[in-house]
């Protein structure tokens, strides 16, 4: 493997066609697509300022690196990549890729990120701001997660999550088979229209949660006392600990809790109409 250290490249294509080569202490200045149609690659305690330099990339490894705001979209038609101990400050990175292992890795601005991608295993990741990160992507699996963008994992697929802290808005919306574990979510309208969407040991916050859902099962989770209108037409199977506010409408199953503040069953509720609602100790 050749190693190139200590320099920097611009312009268009200064690295184009490269195989089986290290990259150490290297600076990509701006021009695009600096590393492109590459493979075999090894970046360790690198600078990307200029756009596009990781497309049609085939194995590489990225640590100690960094992502200036100049290097957008930098990461895409790629597979096989293992990226460490690195901070993104450029939006719409991870586009139509294969096999991507992330670990301590900060986006901070983190829009479109991870957009129709597969097998994505992340641990210790950080988004900060942006919209729709995960949207379309499938085979997910994240183990730590901060995140405050917006609308994350909308359409994902076969997705398990530990230990994640997401302040957000609309998230979850038609995702399928998606499991979350140990993990705090807080946002508006939080996994409507969702397929076997099953939360395990969370805590849920936010208006109207969990509505329009088929297939939903909550074990050992926590409301909010702020959440309101929850599971209003959806099939669900909850155990709750502690009280939730208001339940409305839903349309089959059984929820159970310690407390229940107030359900609404109403003229507008759909058929079958048969969920079960008893709070814990209570008979059937």
């Amino acid at each position: 493997m050749q190693l190139i250290s200590n320099q920097e490249f611009g312009g268009e294509r200064p690295l184009f066609g490269s195989h089986d080569l290290h990259l150490d202490h290297v600076t990509i200045r701006a021009g695009e697509s600096a590393i492109k149609e590459c493979s075999n690659i090894i970046a360790t305690n690198c600078r990307f300022e200029g756009n596009y330099p990781f497309w049609h990339v085939h194995g590489f490894r990225i640590e100690n690196c960094h992502f200036d705001v100049g290097g957008r979209s930098a990461l895409c038609y790629s597979d096989h990549l293992v990226m460490k101990d690195t901070v993104i400050d450029a939006p719409k990175m991870f586009r139509e890729m294969d096999d991507i292992d992330i670990e301590n890795v900060r986006m901070n601005d983190a829009d479109e990120v991870f957009w129709r991608c597969n097998r994505i295993r992340v641990k210790n990741l950080t988004l900060h701001q942006g919209t729709y990160p995960f949207m379309f992507s499938r085979d997910i699996h994240v183990d730590g997660l901060q995140s405050d963008s917006k609308y994350v994992f909308q359409y994902a697929k076969d997705v398990e999550i530990h230990h994640a802290r997401i302040t957000t808005k609309d998230a979850f919306w038609e995702v399928e088979n998606v499991t979350i574990y140990d993990s705090e979510l807080d946002g508006e309208y939080l996994g409507w229209h969702s397929r076997n969407l099953r939360l395990v040991n969370c805590h849920i916050s936010g208006e109207q949660p969990l509505c329009y859902a088929h297939g939903l099962v909550l074990e050992n989770c926590t409301f909010d006392a702020a959440c309101d209108r929850a599971f209003e037409y959806s099939t669900v199977q909850a155990d709750i600990r502690g009280s939730i506010t208001h339940i409305k409408n839903p349309l089959s199953g059984s929820i159970v809790a310690d407390h229940i503040g107030s359900v609404t069953l109403d003229e507008h509720i759909k058929a079958p109409a048969d969920c079960v609602i008893r709070e814990r100790g209570t008979a059937h």
